[in-house]
């Protein structure tokens, strides 16, 4: 992928994600530290650790694979206290999190002609246009130039909103009158990222229920749109997820990338939340992984995801 996604571990802004699940940390996660240093491994604490895990919205199914595998562990000699059982769970937790094929959304490829598109989709309500500025934020700070293209043309106000985001980002933002096809809108918007120059085109589109089909098609023509004008494009097809819906928001999701093929998720309001473990459930069950997360109300209030360093701000001990 082009350069803008490459992460190194070292720059992902940890105090971000440490912000992200405070409040699943000091409900949930901050618990098990605790919990496995303080008590024999007998059936109370597995009891308690699966609460944990299960009430944070990790998921049955996850919950008992991972359980499974700490059990296996202790019998076989591999995990011979809470401490190695501690450890043993941040590996499989971050494993949970990841697969090879993940890292594959960070790789460099200079050979990408620009623009590189970015088509950004979800429901009304999830925090997408945020989401949209905040990218925007991120990557000219990255030194990248940004133009966005307000293919949002079915809710009222959806192109004021974007423009005034614009604005405080300082990034161009192409924009037809209200109704207008998203298109059109979206065929203008890649014409002009390319006369002026900018790196990174990021194309928002009208916040779809996915039960309704006539939208769905919509959203699959702005598609079609960005990839008759680049065979390469649209670069990534963002989901953004609200954090705080939890597993009502995996049905959606699932229509979505069905509908568009969403290469990665962009995971909005994660500050916002106790049930942080959504995170496992998400890869688990979408099979689509998380690139970033919201942390905040601000521009700023965005991180890479790293599955490493969210393991780690998780699990930490609670406030």
């Amino acid at each position: 992928m082009f350069s803008i996604f490459k992460r190194n571990r070292e720059e992902v802004n940890q105090t971000q994600t440490d912000a992200g699940v405070k409040r699943s940390r000091d409900s949930w996660f901050g618990r098990i530290r605790n919990l496995l240093g303080s008590a024999e491994l007998d059936d109370s604490v597995w009891d308690e650790l699966e609460e944990v895990l299960i009430s944070s919205d990790v998921g049955v199914s996850t919950t008992m694979t991972v359980l499974d595998e700490l059990r296996a562990d202790v019998r076989s000699g591999r995990a011979t206290d809470g401490d190695s059982v501690f450890l043993r769970l941040k590996q499989l937790l971050s494993a949970e999190m990841s697969s090879q094929s993940d890292a594959d959304a960070w790789l460099d490829d200079d050979a990408i002609a620009l623009p590189y598109v970015i088509l950004m989709c979800g429901v009304n309500g999830v925090g997408k246009t945020t989401s949209i500025a905040k990218l925007a934020h991120h990557f000219t700070r990255a030194g990248k130039k940004v133009v966005l293209g307000a293919a949002d043309t079915f809710r009222a106000a959806a192109e004021e909103q974007l423009e005034i985001l614009g604005a405080r980002v300082g990034v161009d933002v192409i924009s037809h009158q209200p109704g207008a096809d998203p298109g059109a809108v979206a065929y203008d918007a890649w014409q002009a990222a390319r006369a002026r120059g900018a790196d990174i085109l990021i194309v928002d589109t009208a916040g779809r229920l996915h039960t309704r089909n006539n939208l769905m098609d919509e959203l699959r023509k702005v598609r079609r749109v960005i990839n008759r004008l680049d065979e390469a494009a649209p670069h990534q097809v963002l989901l953004t997820l609200d954090a705080t819906t939890g597993h009502n928001g995996l049905t959606q999701a699932q229509a979505f990338t069905d509908a568009v093929g969403c290469t990665g998720i962009f995971l909005a309001k994660l500050d916002g939340t106790a049930r942080g473990g959504i995170v496992l459930a998400i890869r688990r069950e979408l099979g689509v992984p998380i690139l970033f997360i919201g942390t905040g109300e601000g521009l700023d209030d965005i991180a890479p995801f790293d599955p490493e360093g969210f393991v780690d701000a998780l699990l930490a001990p609670a406030a």
